[in-house]
């Protein structure tokens, strides 16, 4: 969902050890994993503006250095890591190469298919991906409104009209069969592999919205919460018939979305500073405290 400069990715195996992980050292047994690769979107790179890490991927990835992935690899200490996440990454990512931005009409980078960072002694792949397949950064850019009612409408009924189905719940199935293909996909390259596909934390509430502080209308963001739920639960069916383990980070995350304080919340909303880390904040992407959940609930899975 984010581009911005860039410089080549090295897509040769790189050690975790000298990394450190705010969720814990390595542990001194050997270790049950030895070559890790991390596939995803914007929010398994989560992403930042400050403190960009391109040592896995072009800077326009815009992968911070304490995404998820990292503190896993380093909590496990694989031998092996390759961080293939970018901001924008849809499906089609996985096997071709993404252009992830331009700036005074010049390339700035190119993320190599992702899929080229399997191999067949790749033993641990987590995939958080099929947000922007389901349109997810559209919605929330089309549903930002300067103006409360009645003097703008919900911008939901460009998506649910009356007697029709939701046009963004359609979108979420469709991406199912793109979701299991990712997954076939995986298996073929690394036959051996624990997959694990890691869900969207809770960035917006079902029940209620806090207009104007975020500028999306409350019936709009509980319908857009909905929404993300939805998709949650066809990333974990797709995770079933895919032969991949379902990491939930999406209900450890409940009460702490765009809504509450600066100091609660794991996701951003729009106001561009964060706290977690401070500085600028990418807008409805996970802050700090929210990558820290997501790698604990994935070394949960893990029994690490």
């Amino acid at each position: 969902m984010l581009a911005g400069a860039a410089a080549p990715a090295a897509p040769a195996p790189v050690t975790a050890a000298s990394r450190t992980a705010p969720v814990g050292r390595a542990a001194h047994k050997a270790p049950r994993f030895h070559e890790y690769v991390a596939l995803g979107d914007s929010w398994s790179a989560d992403v930042t503006f400050l403190g960009i890490d391109h040592t896995y991927a072009p800077v326009g990835c815009a992968q911070s250095s304490w995404n998820y992935p990292k503190q896993v690899a380093a909590r496990l200490g694989v031998a092996a890591f390759r961080d293939a996440t970018c901001g924008g990454a849809t499906t089609a990512e996985m096997t071709a190469p993404q252009n992830v931005g331009q700036a005074l009409l010049l390339s700035q980078g190119v993320n190599p298919a992702q899929f080229d960072r399997l191999t067949p002694t790749t033993d641990l792949v987590t995939v958080g991906i099929g947000g922007n397949d389901a349109g997810l950064e559209g919605v929330v850019l089309g549903c930002i409104n300067p103006l409360p009612a009645p003097l703008a409408g919900p911008c939901r009924t460009r998506f649910a009209r009356p007697g029709d189905r939701d046009l963004m719940s359609q979108q979420i199935a469709a991406t199912k069969s793109r979701i299991t293909g990712v997954l076939e996909g995986i298996h073929e390259r690394s036959p051996h592999a624990t997959v694990l596909v890691v869900d969207y934390l809770a960035g917006v509430a079902t029940d209620r919205g806090c207009y104007p502080r975020v500028p999306i209308l409350d019936e709009d963001l509980t319908w857009f919460g909905a929404r993300l739920k939805e998709l949650n639960a066809m990333l974990a069916s797709a995770a079933a018939e895919g032969g991949a383990r379902f990491v939930d980070t999406y209900r450890g995350s409940l009460g702490h979305d765009i809504c509450k304080a600066a100091d609660t919340r794991w996701v951003e909303g729009f106001t561009p500073v964060s706290s977690n880390p401070p500085g600028p904040a990418v807008p409805f992407h996970p802050n700090r405290l929210g990558a820290d959940h997501q790698a604990a609930t994935v070394l949960a899975e893990l029994g690490s």
